[in-house]
């Protein structure tokens, strides 16, 4: 008698099959970051048909405002719909802004979103460290990844990436990597000497700059019907 059974829930299998595929999850767009051709970082659908680049500096001010105020509207409202992506892209003004951007580049691009928005969260707490340490008199390193290196432990950066589970040995060899030193002087040089931004924060959307350094203005460029 059991026989009889076999072929109805064979088929009730089959005709539940559809279902069960039009019920997979859409894509997690947020969590998904990946690098691009010039070495930035992008989180978000990798077709989606906004593109939003932002230009920063770690030592500037104004980008860690524009980072506090918009990385949350950014991913629920844009990234998260599959329309609006963001990359992130070095502009480096200084030596403590090129030590800040290769830790950011810390484990990887799956760390990266965290690490930068870590950075800029407590610029507060390290930016006076910094100030400090370049008004210091005493002899610092001239070798350019002994110097990076010194900047990170004396001003508190390590000691912010130690709070990201990062140790002295993996931020050491972060400033020490040649090819993330490359990608990071490559986009600074494209920002200020091809792109020609005046400043940092600084944006394009869909390859045009974007007037005005605030959430405001990037956000009134940003399609509508992302919202």
């Amino acid at each position: 008698m059991m026989t009889r059974f076999v072929p109805f829930a064979l088929l009730a299998l089959a005709a539940a099959a559809p279902a069960m595929l039009s019920a997979a999850p859409a894509p997690k767009w947020t969590a998904q970051v990946a690098f691009s051709p010039v070495g930035g970082h992008v989180m978000g659908n990798p077709a989606a048909p906004t593109k939003l680049v932002e230009y920063v500096s770690y030592t500037c001010s104004h980008c860690a405002h524009f980072v506090a105020e918009s990385a949350g509207p950014l991913r629920t409202g844009y990234v998260s719909t599959g329309k609006v992506s963001v990359e992130v892209r070095n502009a480096v003004r200084d030596k403590y802004d090129l030590t800040a951007a290769l830790i950011a580049r810390c484990g990887g691009k799956a760390r990266f979103m965290g690490n930068h928005e870590a950075i800029f969260a407590n610029q507060d707490a390290w930016m006076p460290k910094i100030i400090a340490y370049d008004g210091d008199s005493a002899a610092k390193p001239t070798d350019q990844v002994a110097a990076m290196r010194d900047i990170g432990q004396k001003t508190g950066l390590y000691a912010l990436m130690a709070k990201r589970g990062f140790t002295p040995k993996q931020l050491d060899a972060c400033v020490a990597d040649p090819a993330a030193l490359k990608q990071v002087l490559a986009m600074t040089n494209h920002a200020w000497r091809e792109l020609k931004i005046s400043g940092t924060p600084a944006f394009t959307v869909n390859d045009k700059m974007v007037g005005g350094p605030t959430w405001d203005a990037v956000r009134a460029a940003l399609p509508a019907a992302a919202n």
